[in-house]
């Protein structure tokens, strides 16, 4: 590992242990609302009569000016509490702004592949195969970031992928009416693509802020985020300009279950979810990795679950039921291996090891 990074690490952490712990827990609560609202509003769509995919995939991120709000309040805080009459609302530099690009132009993509699987699933089936999102993340975060593994973290994983595993035993018990099973496995195929993806994006993420050769703070964070999220709106865009959607909308209003100021009342709920997963998932990746935020989205599985069950009135069957026990004792596993890490004498934790 250069010089320059470990130089630019040390800036970037240069502040209280108390702050940043503030931050990560703060993000951790953003992302946790994110992560569960986001999965129930757009199934509510999709049950309540929309259809139109593209347009779902441009919500999870379309929100991207919730972000902008977020840095300007940061900006005066930075101004007006730490003196800082320096600071500027936009400071990424351009090879950032490049990587910013690619990440939103995949992020687009697994936008799409998500909202074609929760179109087709039921919510407590497709937050069970996403829980195989933290399987691709630890395998992506060891070969982009070096991540390291304990013996808890590697069963944590396992468990995980077993879990969501089982939901292909017997998937037709869990379609919902009208919907044939090619249309179900596909949804499985598309949200388990869209877990491979995202799986790979948030190690990326945590890449880019290694490799920014520039010093990397939480409002800069936030401004990387504004850029993904609005280049994978522009991706969308053009898909729905592609198929349409935007002739299809105010008829798909008036057609709308629960009528057309719900409907767009729903478009704006579903926008502004989103990006509080986007705003959480930052700030986790920035205060500790990859590999937490892959770890918490999947903690909160079981919480959408039972959410989904109580308000939609879905299937549990037998097999959700032993997916999810899988699922908490890997959660339990990994958490009690954080717990184990931190107890070690600093000098031998494999962490403390910086890889080159």
């Amino acid at each position: 590992m250069s010089v320059e990074f470990l130089n630019m690490e040390k800036e970037t952490h240069d502040q209280s242990p108390s702050v940043r712990k503030a931050l990560l827990i703060v993000s951790c609560i953003v992302l946790a609302i994110g992560n569960c609202g986001t999965p129930l509003m757009t199934r509510f769509y999709f049950i309540h009569g929309g259809n139109r995919i593209w347009l779902s995939s441009c919500l999870l991120s379309a929100g991207w000016p919730f972000i902008l709000v977020v840095m300007i309040i940061t900006l005066y805080y930075r101004r007006a509490t730490m003196g800082d009459s320096t600071a500027k609302l936009f400071n990424v530099k351009p090879r950032l702004i490049f990587a910013s690009i690619v990440v939103g132009i995949l992020t687009g993509v697994g936008n799409y592949l998500y909202a074609y699987g929760i179109s087709k699933l039921p919510v407590s089936t497709s937050v069970l195969v996403v829980a195989s999102q933290l399987a691709f993340t630890a395998g992506f975060a060891f070969l982009l970031v070096k991540q390291k593994f304990s013996p808890f973290s590697i069963n944590a994983v396992v468990l995980l992928t077993i879990g969501s595993g089982v939901l292909a035993l017997h998937t037709s018990s869990d379609r919902p009416d009208g919907e044939s099973k090619r249309e179900y496995i596909l949804g499985l195929v598309m949200t388990l693509g869209a877990s491979a993806l995202w799986g790979f994006i948030l190690p990326l993420i945590e890449l880019t802020y290694q490799k920014a050769k520039q010093v990397i703070d939480f409002p800069l964070v936030m401004e990387i985020q504004l850029y993904i999220n609005l280049f994978a709106t522009l991706f969308s865009t053009v898909g729905m300009f592609i198929n349409n959607d935007f002739k299809v909308i105010p008829r798909e209003a008036r057609n709308f279950d629960l009528g057309v100021t719900r409907y767009y009342a729903v478009l704006v709920c579903s926008g502004m979810l989103s990006q509080f997963f986007a705003i959480g998932l930052g700030g986790v990746i920035f205060c500790a990795s990859s590999l937490l935020s892959g770890i918490i989205i999947a903690v909160l599985l079981p919480v959408t679950e039972v959410l989904a069950i109580i308000l939609y009135k879905e299937k549990f069957q037998a097999e959700k039921g032993v997916a999810l026990v899988l699922s908490l004792w890997g959660f339990v596993s990994f958490f009690y291996g954080e717990i184990k890490h931190s107890q070690m004498p600093k000098g031998s934790r494999p962490s403390d090891v910086l890889s080159t």
